[in-house]
């Protein structure tokens, strides 16, 4: 995929995004508090920071936020929702280049982002602005994809209608992809389980949000979303269905490579 068609995916999904996307939850925060050392003060770099969904978190515990996101659309909304606290300043740039000064940042931080990164550009430019001593943290809530009837027949209902749900699924970042990334370092892995409740209207808008659904006017839409509405039916209470999610973090320092070496394995 071009790179430019990557960042302009979600420039029509703005409004679901942010009324319908998951947050992040509160022990998030008190984990890289506890392991990283966040603290209030820091700067942090948010990078593919869209709507700011990651970046109101670090400004809850008094860090100072730059929130680098490529896309025009995406990066409205996050200064709409996040531009009246001083703390936060928008960039307009990509992980590959941020446009940040050299060492200038305490913590880089990616929710929902890295698996659209070129990585090893990007880990170039990590290195660049990040202080001595400084963290990377990767964040996604993943969605489950079993053990419980309705997250099944979700998982079914996209691979029927996704237009190329395989091909950006971030699931394609395995916890190899990510310790290659971070090699010859050690990177940690953390987990918290999350769950939300939703009704047809929000979980319309959630499926809306994600650049893979066939947005209004496809001839998947349609049929798409009766089927949805079928599922809240049948598995729902009251309407109202579970949504079930692993918030799942990796953190850690990166050390420089030797030249010519890429990756665990290169």
């Amino acid at each position: 995929m071009a790179r430019d068609d990557a960042t302009q995916r979600f420039s029509n999904r703005v409004e679901n995004y942010v009324r319908y996307r998951p947050h992040y939850p509160a022990a998030l925060g008190e984990l890289l508090a506890r392991e990283c050392g966040l603290a209030a003060g820091m700067t942090v770099a948010d990078l593919g920071s869209g709507t700011g969904i990651l970046s109101e978190l670090f400004l809850r515990r008094g860090c100072r936020v730059l929130g680098v996101e490529p896309n025009p659309e995406m990066r409205a909304a996050g200064e709409r929702l996040l531009g009246a606290d001083p703390r936060f300043t928008s960039v307009a740039g990509t992980a590959e280049a941020t446009t940040l000064p050299d060492a200038s940042v305490d913590l880089v931080a990616a929710g929902q982002a890295f698996h659209w990164f070129d990585r090893e550009p990007a880990r170039a430019e990590f290195l660049r602005i990040l202080r001595p001593g400084g963290w990377v943290v990767l964040v996604w809530n993943k969605r489950r994809k079993s053990g419980a009837p309705f997250m099944e027949a979700y998982e079914g209902l996209l691979q029927r209608w996704s237009v190329d749900y395989a091909e950006v699924d971030h699931e394609r970042v395995t916890d190899e992809v990510v310790a290659d990334f971070f090699a010859p370092g050690p990177v940690e892995r953390r987990s918290f389980e999350t769950r939300e409740r939703m009704d047809l209207e929000a979980s319309r808008g959630r499926l809306e949000s994600a650049s893979y659904v066939p947005a209004p006017g496809h001839p998947n839409h349609g049929p798409m979303i009766a089927e949805l509405a079928g599922l809240v039916a049948r598995h729902g209470t009251a309407g109202v269905v579970t949504y079930e999610y692993d918030t799942v973090a990796y953190f850690g320092r990166l050390v420089p490579r030797r030249p010519g070496v890429a990756g665990a394995r290169g």
